[in-house]
């Protein structure tokens, strides 16, 4: 049974996910709060698997309250999934550099709502195709950004550069395997070294050091 978080300040949004979650085997809804300080707090005492946060709140946003958790002792295993409208929305890069394993639309459908709440569960990352694209346009669109190479970005080869790139993309592995003309698995094994060699925890870290080093866009 995977444990979620709610935390959204509109009580429409809540309900209606508390509703799919209940409605649904394998899940089961922890507690739900209205604003940032009311999650980080009910992350203490509730310490759920997955939290489903949006970012603009009141009190402490979204990206702090993620910033709280993710860099709490004992709070480090808890997943969040950042769930955005994304118009204009700046924030999503910084919350995926705060720790949050990904993000998604809130028009995403329930089904694939639940699949992503299971994959951060089990350990993955996840980053909606649209919203990371439109990340990187607005990413580039802001102008020069001052890059910070990874300390290990030397020891990626050629191929595994590439590969961080079109990850950053928002591509799945199947998608970099058909875009480098070779297997799923041989995809897949890249991206795991480049994980490696970065010290990447999961596939959302990667495409924030993508980004920092200059990878992508």
């Amino acid at each position: 049974m995977i444990s979620v978080m709610l935390v959204d300040d509109q009580d429409l949004i809540r309900l209606g996910l508390r509703t799919l979650l209940e409605n649904e085997n394998g899940f089961t809804v922890a507690g739900e709060a209205g604003d940032g300080l009311g999650a980080v707090d009910l992350a203490r005492e509730l310490h759920p698997d997955v939290i489903l946060m949006d970012i603009r709140m009141p009190g402490i946003d979204g990206l702090e309250a993620t910033r709280r958790i993710t860099s709490t002792d004992g709070l480090d295993d808890i997943r969040i999934i950042v769930l955005t409208t994304f118009e204009r929305d700046e924030y999503v890069f910084d919350a995926l550099r705060m720790g949050a394993s990904g993000f998604l639309l809130k028009d995403t459908p329930p089904a694939e709502l639940l699949r992503a709440i299971t994959t951060v569960a089990d350990g993955g990352a996840l980053l909606d195709p649209r919203a990371t694209r439109k990340l990187i346009r607005e990413f580039v669109e802001r102008g020069p950004r001052r890059t910070a190479p990874h300390p290990h970005l030397d020891q990626l080869t050629d191929r595994e550069r590439e590969v961080v790139s079109l990850a950053a993309e928002g591509l799945s592995n199947s998608e970099i395997a058909e875009r480098l003309v070779v297997s799923p698995a041989t995809a897949r094994t890249h991206v795991s070294r480049a994980m490696l060699k970065l010290g990447a925890r999961d596939r959302a870290q990667l495409v924030v050091f993508a980004f920092q080093s200059g990878l992508a866009g």
